[in-house]
C-alpha cells in the first residue's frame, strides 16, 4: 500500500533528527514507499470550505546536517491526501486549536493522525485528570487562596503552565520557599488560563518514564533522568535518556487508559509516569520513539505505520 502523506509540523529545518519523532515517522514512511509532503501550520488555509496547504514534496535522510530535501511549493488540496500527520509542537493555543477545526473538514476521508477533534478536546494536562486516582494530588486554578491551601497540605509543590510543553515554565517550590507569591504574580501576568499545581514527587530524581502507546497498547519506554541541579527531566533541557522496561504498575496504568485512547482515535500517544503516578497524557506531538529504538526497543515508527495502513485499509 502506497499512501500520499502530508506532514503538518514545525519546519523540518529546525528539528534535531537524533531525537525527533516526526522525522523518524517520515523516514519510515519513505522506506515504505509512501509519498511525502511537508507544510507548516501557517500555510494551512480553508477556501470556500476546501482545505488547502502550500506544501513541498519531502525527501529525508538520516544524516545530521543533511537530513531533508524539499521540492518547489505547490498548492495542495488536502482532501486528496490519504493521511495528514498532525505533528506540530505546542503551545496548545488558539492557533493550534484552529488548525484542528480546519482539519476536521477532511477527516476521516483523509485520515488525520491523531484525530483532530479529540486532540482539541483532550488537552494533555486536563485529559489526564479523567484518571485522577492514578495521578498525584493536582490543582488547576488561578485562585491564589487555593494554591496556598494546597501548599499547606502537601508541602513541596510543582507549579507549571496548563498549556506549556517541553519543560518550559516548570517550578519546584520547597515547603517554606518565599517565592510563591512572586511566582504566582508572574504566572497571572503571563497566562490568561489557569495553571497547574501538583504535589512534588521525589521519585522524579530517579527518572520520569515516557511510555509510548500505539492504538492504546504500550510498545516501548525510556526513562528520562533530570540533571543534578534541575527538577525537569525533558531531554532538551538536560535530561538524560536511559533504557527502561515497564513495571507491573505501569502496565496496569496503560490497561486503564488504553480503551479511552482507542475511543478517541489516538494512534500515537506518549504518557509520563513518575514512580507509580501518571502525570501527563501527550496526544499532540509525542516524542521518544527514536530513543526507544536506540536502546534496543521496538521500532515504533514501523508499528505506527502498520497501524495507519490498517486504518486506511479499513482494518
Amino acid at each position: 500500500m502506497s499512501l500520499k502523506v502530508a506532514v503538518q509540523m514545525d519546519h523540518i529545518s529546525t528539528v534535531s533528527i537524533a531525537g525527533d519523532t516526526s522525522f523518524a515517522l517520515a523516514l519510515e514512511a519513505q522506506a515504505r514507499d509512501h509519498a511525502l509532503w511537508h507544510y507548516t501550520p501557517d500555510r494551512l488555509s480553508m477556501v470556500d470550505g476546501k482545505v488547502i496547504a502550500w506544501a513541498e514534496t519531502l525527501e529525508v535522510r538520516d544524516e545530521e546536517g543533511n537530513h531533508f530535501t524539499l521540492g518547489a511549493p505547490q498548492r495542495l488540496d488536502l482532501s486528496e491526501m490519504d493521511v495528514v500527520l498532525l505533528r506540530q509542537d505546542p503551545p496548545f493555543d488558539m492557533n493550534y486549536i484552529t488548525t484542528t477545526h480546519i482539519l476536521d473538514r477532511i477527516h476521516p476521508k483523509t485520515l488525520v493522525v491523531n484525530d483532530p477533534s479529540w486532540v482539541r478536546n483532550s488537552p494533555e494536562k486536563i485529559f489526564v485528570t479523567e484518571f485522577a486516582d492514578l495521578m498525584p494530588e493536582t490543582l488547576i486554578t488561578r485562585d491564589t487562596r487555593e494554591v496556598d491551601d494546597f501548599r499547606k497540605k502537601h508541602g513541596d509543590i510543582i507549579v507549571k503552565p496548563l498549556y506549556g510543553n517541553g519543560g518550559a515554565g516548570i517550578f519546584h517550590l520547597r515547603e517554606g520557599d518565599r517565592n510563591l507569591a512572586s511566582l504566582l504574580e508572574m504566572f497571572m501576568g503571563a497566562f490568561r488560563e489557569p495553571f497547574i499545581v501538583q504535589r512534588y514527587l521525589k521519585e522524579v530524581r530517579g527518572g520520569d518514564k515516557r511510555i509510548i502507546l500505539i492504538e492504546g497498547e504500550p510498545v516501548g519506554a525510556i526513562n528520562r533522568v533530570p540533571a543534578e541541579h534541575d527538577s525537569r527531566s525533558n531531554m532538551h533541557v538536560g535530561g538524560r535518556a536511559e533504557h527502561a522496561e515497564l513495571t507491573d504498575c505501569e502496565r496496569e496504568i496503560c490497561a486503564r487508559i488504553g480503551p479511552s485512547l482507542r475511543e478517541r482515535g489516538f494512534t500515537l500517544v506518549g504518557i509520563d509516569v513518575i514512580g507509580d503516578w501518571l502525570t501527563e497524557i501527550n496526544v499532540t506531538s509525542p516524542t521518544g520513539i527514536r530513543e526507544v529504538k536506540r536502546f534496543g526497543g521496538a521500532d515504533i515508527a514501523a508499528l505506527f505505520w502498520e497501524a495507519v495502513e490498517a486504518r486506511r485499509a479499513g482494518g
